[in-house]
């Protein structure tokens, strides 16, 4: 029966007339008997691939309408007529009709260069913008407040701004946190099953290539206007190192929202349609996904590696550590959803980068205080500008404890050539790294507002300045994480140390006017001393008052606190002498001409004068006399 089918094929005769003559074979041998079956089988699948390659061919590559644009039922036909070829071609042999295999091979690349159109049309057509303000609306922020009033930080320290809870001032965002469940259709659903219809057949006709650079070529167009939605531009290594920090600084956030919503919610939802569009086929959904989500990733990790290498300076380390943690927590989903190990270990590389600029950033941060040489003495006695940025500074790193701690492991060297006094109060031993470089730094600090006192020809303003500034150290720890950081055993050495600054300035400021209330030297007892010494140690006491009263009430301790306790200490100290000389002495002077001359205060007048000490506003009392009772 093959042999006489093969004599018709080869006559290359009409199909009624190698029926006929098949009738006629099956008359000369009864093998032949079924030959009438045969006959209206092959007529039937004849006919059936003749009716489905006229449908393929009707919507020719020329035809300027799409099925799928016409009606659902023109492209259910279509795709019926396709699975009809491509199930004939595959009951096809090489010892079958060529010229079948030829027909069917030509509507098969016709009807491939059409669903290839159609299947990139749909995903344009069918393509959800990305809702920013939605997306956004749906994040969750933490806000700190930032530490200089416009982001730069000169030189000198001077451009540095308080970080408290009711700043109006400009902000410090970390970013926000992306919950699990937030996710974006990035297509419309009612599209997938026709995509994947189209999917399905041009992978089962061989053509799982072109499928997916459609794919792929629209998807990384649909990724790159997503960034640009968020903010993220296209810029080379040479761009970003020109851009002002300013400037920088948006990028930098805007990165940063834009890398944990590119991998939790952007991928996160691309993956999802690979898997919902290609799910005959894990090969080509992990190909298609993989291709689609380089290009943008690539874009984002380019910025970083840029930020990574560009110029340090102190300023920029929050950011730094913003964009190293938004890449660590998206790492692990990253490497979760993207099988592409180019990607993944630049991602890993990017991360690594980062890491070390946000460590040498801390480094020279370290060293710039170390280094601060300004002498200029803070007019007076104020708190000096390093040390609210070195405190401001360091109460928003304790945010990033956890980073930095795992930044700063084995970091010893460094720190030891920090230290140039008191290691044992580092007790480096038992401390966590940040804990360690956090002591350092601050005993740095330490040591050169020291170095600045000296600045001060007053003894007794170089206390005022130390007590001033130890005390703005000790409330920024009090207040905030660091507390929890250095421990209470830090804070009380601090709180001592600032007792002895406020002893020391008692003795430098009032000893003098002390040593004139003292009983020797004035000839005799309460009741015959010398009228003459009495007046010289009276005029002598107001005298040496009113010049502290002068000079002091212009000195300034900003925190109400210390201002009262240092009153408080001066009044113990002082006005109990000086009723108790008044009672002794004061009776001798009374009863003469011009007492009030040399009785010019009372006990209460003092210590009401003693309440205008350090509020910034010079006094003076020349003026003033007693008033006689």
């Amino acid at each position: 029966m093959a042999t006489a089918q093969q004599i018709l094929k080869s006559l290359n005769t009409p199909k009624e007339v190698r029926e006929d003559m098949l009738l006629i074979f099956s008359s000369f041998d009864n093998r032949l008997s079924k030959i009438t079956d045969l006959i209206h089988s092959s007529s039937a699948l004849e006919d059936r691939f003749d009716s489905a390659e006229k449908i393929i061919l009707r919507y020719d590559s020329n035809s300027n309408s799409l099925p799928w644009e016409d009606s659902p039922e023109e492209a259910s036909e279509y795709l019926s007529a396709l699975d009809e070829i491509l199930q004939l071609c595959e009951n096809l042999t090489v010892e079958d009709d060529k010229d079948y295999v030829d027909r069917a091979d030509t509507a098969i690349q016709i009807a491939m260069s059409r669903l290839e159109d159609e299947f990139r049309h749909i995903l344009i057509r069918n393509t959800v913008p990305l809702d920013a303000d939605r997306l956004y609306g749906s994040i969750r922020r933490v806000s700190l407040s930032f530490l200089s009033n416009d982001g730069v930080i000169d030189d000198d320290f001077e451009s540095f701004g308080e970080v408290d809870n009711d700043s109006s001032g400009r902000f410090h965002e970390r970013g926000a946190s992306i919950g699990d469940d937030l996710f974006v259709d990035l297509i419309n659903p009612d599209a997938v099953v026709e995509l994947r219809e189209i999917a399905d057949r041009m992978i089962r006709a061989g053509y799982e290539k072109e499928c997916c650079q459609a794919y792929t070529s629209v998807r990384r167009e649909v990724l790159d206007e997503c960034l640009v939605i968020l903010g993220v531009e296209k810029l080379s290594i040479e761009d970003v190192q020109k851009v002002a920090w300013k400037d920088l600084d948006e990028k930098m956030k805007k990165w940063i929202q834009a890398v944990k919503i590119a991998v939790r919610v952007l991928l996160t939802g691309e993956k999802r349609l690979c898997d919902q569009i290609f799910n005959g086929s894990d090969s080509i959904k992990e190909i298609c996904f993989n291709e689609t989500a380089k290009w943008s990733m690539m874009q984002l990790l380019n910025f970083g590696e840029a930020v990574s290498i560009s110029n340090r300076s102190s300023e920029k380390l929050f950011r730094i550590l913003d964009m190293y943690d938004a890449l660590a927590d998206a790492l692990p989903n990253l490497q979760a959803m993207v099988t592409d190990e180019f990607v993944c270990s630049e991602a890993k590389s990017v991360l690594s980068g980062l890491g070390e600029a946000a460590r040498a950033t801390f480094s020279e941060f370290e060293k710039a205080v170390q280094g601060e040489t300004s002498r200029k003495p803070m007019q007076n006695g104020e708190i000096h500008p390093i040390t609210r940025y070195v405190m401001n500074y360091l109460k928003l790193l304790v945010v990033y404890i956890e980073t930095l701690d795992s930044l700063l492991e084995g970091d010893e060297d460094e720190l030891h050539g920090l230290e140039k006094v008191d290691r044992e109060k580092l007790q480096t031993e038992s401390m966590s790294p940040v804990t360690r470089h956090f002591q350092s730094l601050i005993s740095t600090l330490e040591s050169n507002l020291e170095e600045k006192s000296r600045l001060y020809e007053d003894a007794a303003m170089q206390y005022i300045f130390l007590m001033n500034n130890i005390w703005y150290v000790v409330q920024k720890v009090k207040d905030s994480e660091l507390g929890n950081l250095l421990g209470d055993h830090w804070v009380r050495k601090r709180r001592g140390l600032i007792r002895q600054y406020a002893t020391s300035y008692l003795r430098a400021s009032w000893s003098k006017s002390l040593s004139f209330l003292k009983d020797e030297g004035i000839g005799g007892s309460s009741n015959n001393a010398s009228k003459v010494a009495l007046k010289d140690r009276f005029k002598n006491f107001n005298a040496c008052f009113e010049d502290i009263y002068r000079i002091q009430t212009a000195w300034k301790v900003p925190d109400s606190q210390l201002r009262e306790e240092l009153r408080i200490s001066i009044s113990e100290k002082v006005i109990p002498a000086y009723r108790s000389f008044v009672g002794r002495f004061g009776s001798q002077l009374e009863s003469g001409r011009n007492a009030g001359k040399y009785i010019k205060y009372t006990p209460e007048d003092l210590e009401n004068y003693l309440l205008d000490l350090f509020e910034g506003l010079p006094g003076v009392l020349h003026h003033l006399r007693r008033k006689s009772s």
